[in-house]
């Protein structure tokens, strides 16, 4: 069983008390981190605001943080393996999905190192002989603060951004998955000035806390639940320091009656049950036109009961849940659920021989009598998907924009009126017309509207969430 220290100031620190790390397949223990707590946070951002300022760090020209981020990109893949493994024994999702993680982890890291260089400031014209420009300078010390359903994927598309622009990091990985992150900690120890890559471990009440209320930091980049997203920007407004939320969803399909089933059914199944359903992004309500929604729901159950679960070491296509509390939870809701909806299929917990103290769940489709029962307003994330029948356009396009999220959506149509206009007036940050997902969509930005998040990761667009804007007039006077 691996001991993981923290790095802080370019050192591996130990500590005092240590919290199990347990894979979900079989609740063992599998590792132990330190539990970090408020000196480990102060020393990291002392060491970060020294290494911020640092020749050292400042001597790194942009192209060469580009190429850095390039070459770990390289390595990244060279151990491919080895991280699909980690990850895979850490979150519990099977190989292959594990394997998919790891690729866009390193695109990631490819796609910043490509912009390091090409970070521009503009000229203004003003007047004769006042030159006026804006200088790009990265925003300082920033804080990445790191869910357990993709660690590998969520830390290098914000890691790779801040770093591409000249910040210093913190990543507070989850207590219940700090393997992979742990993993790139070693190679920054050994490529880059101490203090400008630091990990920490422990819980997010502790340390996540002290971070994001720390008055030496300068950004906080946060994924996780709307409940701590709030606790989040609340610690940083007290010190006017500016976040990056991305909450979750409770994303619709929206399937009208002309749609092409043959490709909606696969997209629908996978956007529910990728990762046990664990994902921000989760197609985890299924809005279809009432013409077709018995011929499509028959399909689904079929689907559904076909699906294998199991631990990664089988590569089933339904992994467990992460942790006994979120096991607990999730069929919680599912017992109040079966109550006041029709479980079509699942709806229960499963016992996989030979992994009994596992945490899975069967995939579960339920059927609404109402829009507004809890679990189809609520975020289960798990392998829950909620059905409601609609009969129009605008119904559909009503109900889709009826929850407090809105991250993605996905329409599906063969008439391109009607995808168009569904798409423009549905009310989520990233909208898919036949398709659902792309592959980690590195390119497109992602984030969302109302709780379901503030600013944009992903793509270009989040290079601005790491630089501030300096203006500069220079007098020319002959």
């Amino acid at each position: 069983m691996e001991k993981i220290n923290m790095l802080i100031n370019g050192e591996w620190v130990s500590g005092n008390q240590w919290i199990d790390v347990r894979d979900p397949a079989t609740s063992d223990v599998i590792a132990q981190i330190v539990r970090g707590n408020e000196t480990h946070v102060d020393e990291a951002v002392a060491a970060a605001r020294l290494a911020l300022k640092s020749k050292e760090w400042k001597a790194f020209k942009p192209f060469e943080r580009g190429q850095l981020l390039v070459e770990l990109a390289s390595y990244v893949r060279s151990h491919a393996e080895e991280l699909a493994a980690l990850e895979s024994l850490d979150v519990g999702k099977p190989m292959n999905q594990a394997r998919a993680d790891v690729e866009a982890a390193a695109r990631y890291f490819e796609f910043y190192g490509g912009i390091a260089d090409k970070v521009f400031g503009d000229t203004i014209p003003i007047e004769e002989n006042l030159l006026n420009v804006t200088l790009v300078e990265p925003i300082g010390v920033t804080v990445h603060i790191v869910p357990w359903n993709y660690p590998i994927q969520i830390t290098a598309r914000s890691v790779g951004a801040a770093l591409a622009t000249g910040n210093v990091v913190i990543v507070k990985s989850s207590e219940d998955t700090p393997l992979s992150t742990n993993f790139l900690a070693q190679w920054f120890h050994e490529k880059l000035p101490k203090g400008v890559f630091q990990h920490l471990t422990g819980y997010g009440a502790e340390v996540g806390a002290a971070l994001s209320s720390h008055k030496g930091i300068n950004q906080i980049t946060f994924t996780g639940s709307v409940q701590t997203g709030i606790s989040v920007m609340q610690s940083a407004a007290a010190n006017i320091v500016p976040v990056t939320l991305e909450l979750g969803g409770k994303s619709p399909n929206i399937v009208f009656q002309d749609a092409d089933l043959d490709r909606a059914i696969p997209a629908i199944v996978n956007s529910i049950t990728q990762n046990a359903g664990q994902t921000c992004s989760a197609g985890s309500r299924l809005l279809v036109q009432d013409t077709i929604a018995d011929e499509l729901l028959e399909q689904l159950v079929v689907r559904f009961g076909e699906l294998s679960i199991g631990p990664a070491s089988i590569n089933a296509d339904v992994g467990p849940i992460i942790n006994q509390k979120q096991h607990e939870r999730i069929l919680d809701i599912l017992s109040e659920a079966s109550k006041q909806g029709n479980v079509l299929v699942g709806g229960k917990g499963v016992e996989v021989r030979d992994y009994e103290n596992g945490y899975y769940i069967s995939p579960t489709i339920i059927e609404a009598t109402s829009h507004e029962e809890s679990y189809v307003q609520e975020e289960i994330f798990g392998p829950v998907l909620s059905v409601v029948r609609f009969h129009s356009v605008e119904e559909a396009i009503e109900l889709a924009n009826e929850t407090e999220y809105g991250l993605v959506a996905g329409v599906w149509s063969k008439d391109i009126d009607v995808a168009h206009y569904v798409a423009a007036r549905i009310e989520a940050g990233q909208v898919f017309i036949n398709t659902y997902g792309a592959a980690g969509g590195v390119q497109m930005p992602f984030g969302g509207y109302k709780k379901s998040g503030i600013g944009r990761e992903k793509s270009h667009l989040a290079v601005q969430n790491y630089i501030q804007i300096k203006n500069l007039a220079i007098q020319v006077k002959i």
